[in-house]
């Protein structure tokens, strides 16, 4: 029996030293895709059509490029409308080798029937040109934090005025907002955020990495103009508006940044603490109306989307999946 428990007081001491082993191998910021978001044998290929280039009226003197995925066996699909992924920062969402490889997870779930039939909307922002600069590759173009980081409807506008109307001239697109995810990674998750907040009949699915619920967008009152607000002024501003029926996910990293636009990190915990109180507030009321689906999950990492990337399959899974 001594001898028993002396080998089983080793093998413990091993199996703990292999695990703080372990612990002290991985770096902050360190995760590893599943298979969800590589290339499987067997699984069949959507088609990533594009890039077209596109000029918006709302966003005058700008162009920006988009890419359209189709499921697989999108002939067999189209009877009916599909559901519908909007992703910002296109040309890094459709990095075959980035962090995101959106197009690859779309191929997977859909294969496995997790989510339903989707096709997905891919787009960078806008830049001031007639032609998209070919040099940019993964470089964001001039007009990023005029489009992504404002308060307004602008983008939404632009989005659901000008440019879905022109993909559902060709494709069928659901137009249930459930049956709509919008999402990116930065300041293109506060974007996604935005558009949901001031059109929630027409996105209700937010998906929210790394975000950049901060100052950026920021410009101090003039003699003729008032104060424009940042990112920073949701959280209040969630607060003391009426709920919106939204399902939201919110990622992001103690190590994201910090600087004079604001602390990433606090942000993104500002925006949780606002939501989750936004419906024990309305529990308390006991309001008939609705309420923010949130989920959060916070890493180590540091501003980078490979978190959120390596999350991507799950996110999609709860959002639309049975």
């Amino acid at each position: 029996m001594k001898k028993l428990l002396t080998t089983l007081l080793i093998l413990g001491n091993l199996f703990s030293l292999n695990l703080a082993n372990a612990d002290e191998q991985r770096k902050p910021g360190d995760y590893q895709f599943t298979a969800d978001s590589q290339q499987q044998i067997g699984v069949p290929n959507g088609t990533l059509k594009g890039p077209y280039e596109f000029h918006s009226k709302i966003f005058k003197n700008t162009v920006r490029r988009y890419w359209v995925y189709l499921p697989a066996n999108y002939e067999t699909l189209h009877q009916k409308p599909l559901n519908l992924l909007v992703f910002q920062d296109g040309q890094r969402a459709t990095n075959p080798t980035g962090s995101l490889r959106v197009p690859e997870v779309l191929d997977n779930l859909i294969h496995q029937k997790a989510i339903p039939p989707t096709i997905g909307l891919f787009i960078t922002p806008g830049n001031v040109s007639e032609t998209y600069p070919d040099d940019l590759g993964m470089s964001n173009p001039d007009h990023r934090a005029q489009e992504y980081d404002a308060l307004n409807d602008n983008y939404a506008r632009m989005l659901l005025e000008e440019l879905l109307p022109q993909l559902e001239k060709t494709y069928a697109i659901s137009s249930n907002p459930q049956d709509r995810i919008i999402g990116g990674t930065s300041s293109g998750a506060i974007c996604a955020f935005t558009v949901a907040w001031n059109k929630p009949d027409a996105f209700r699915n937010v998906i929210s990495i790394i975000g950049s619920y901060t100052s950026i967008g920021y410009q101090p009152a003039t003699a003729n103009k008032p104060m424009t607000p940042g990112g920073d002024f949701y959280p209040g501003l969630i607060r003391k508006s009426p709920i919106r029926p939204l399902k939201i996910f919110l990622q992001d990293g103690s190590n994201d940044l910090d600087n004079e636009h604001g602390n990433w990190f606090l942000a993104n915990q500002q925006m949780l603490a606002s939501l989750l109180w936004a419906n024990k507030n309305a529990d308390e009321k006991k309001d008939k109306g609705a309420r923010y689906e949130i989920k959060h999950v916070w890493g180590d990492g540091d501003h980078s989307d490979k978190h959120g990337g390596v999350l991507l399959p799950e996110i999609l899974r709860w959002m639309w999946g049975k």
